[in-house]
């Protein structure tokens, strides 16, 4: 690497072609500027510079080494300007999440998205033990998890339960199904669904077993394809409210009336110690205020 230094002088040099205007230009004396020109040219192995009389005339190299030098500083003032500033809508911000909470999350962000041309927003619809490493690795700035992760790399902040919704199709008729009545339209499971009857099930059906025990009737593993097809009447699932609002098509679902109702937390999570950038304020405010409004009884 060459001294940043010494290229500034020899830049300098070249600019004002005189040992004389260099050294008061940069506050120097001249015998400092020939000290920092000699230690450039060991450096690059070449002359830089021819003296005709008073005269300075750079030679090849050193033409090359201004206009790179030149380069050099240019983009690292450019650098300098964007790390020392720091705007809510310029840059970008990862968040990670489950399937369902990204689904509707998504659609909060989208109008702010839009108006900030020079922010990039990164929304991955992860596994929880995938958001949680990808926060941890820095490799994300936010991530929504249902458990406080209790890692020293991390900060967790609870905001909320989200309920688990038993979702069936809009004619089944009653919104009290028994354990037979389900067992009968089978379960539509994805990769949460033996978790979440394990969660919501015991409490609300008389005679469950475990998960395993239920008659499934397929597995899907794309969010928007779950309650798809409960909709088109292929059996029930479960999902977290999330799953249901960001479904386009709600209308065609009933949700079940339970006796116990039950719910998952949702945790904020964040690098500990980070300084995290204004940019990602407006996402963690956007965050909380969904996590408020899936607590929130449906309209």
């Amino acid at each position: 690497m060459l001294n940043a230094t010494w290229l500034e002088t020899f830049v300098t040099l070249a600019e004002e072609a005189s040992f004389t205007r260099t050294a008061a230009r940069l506050n120097m004396t001249q015998p400092g500027v020939s000290q920092h020109l000699a230690k450039l040219e060991a450096a690059v192995g070449v002359p830089l510079v021819q003296r005709i009389g008073k005269t300075i005339v750079l030679t090849d190299a050193g033409n090359a080494l201004r206009d790179h030098a030149r380069v050099r500083q240019a983009e690292e003032q450019a650098l300098l300007e964007r790390i020392g500033e720091d705007r809510p809508d310029v840059g970008a911000v990862g968040i990670g999440a489950s399937g369902s909470f990204a689904t509707v999350l998504y659609r909060r962000l989208l109008p702010h998205l839009v108006a900030a041309r020079e922010l990039i927003v990164t929304l991955e619809a992860a596994p929880q033990s995938r958001v949680i490493e990808a926060v941890a690795a820095g490799r994300l700035d936010l991530g929504v998890v249902s458990r406080d992760p209790r890692q020293t790399r991390l900060e967790a902040e609870k905001i909320g339960v989200e309920n688990l919704c038993l979702a069936l199709p809009s004619g089944a008729g009653s919104t009290t199904p028994d354990l037979e009545e389900l067992q009968e339209m089978g379960f539509v499971d994805h990769p949460d669904g033996a978790a979440y009857a394990e969660m919501l099930m015991p409490e609300n059906f008389d005679g469950f077993q475990s998960a395993q025990a239920l008659r499934r009737r397929g597995f899907v593993n794309q969010i928007s394809q779950i309650p798809a097809l409960v909709a088109a009447g292929a059996g029930y699932t479960i999902l977290p409210r999330s799953g249901i609002d960001g479904f386009a098509g709600p209308a065609s679902l009933q949700i079940a009336a339970l006796r116990h109702p039950v719910h998952q937390e949702l945790w904020l999570i964040r690098r500990a110690g980070r300084l995290l950038p204004t940019r990602c304020l407006w996402a963690m405010a956007e965050i909380r205020s969904l996590a408020e409004e899936l607590h929130a009884p449906s309209a």
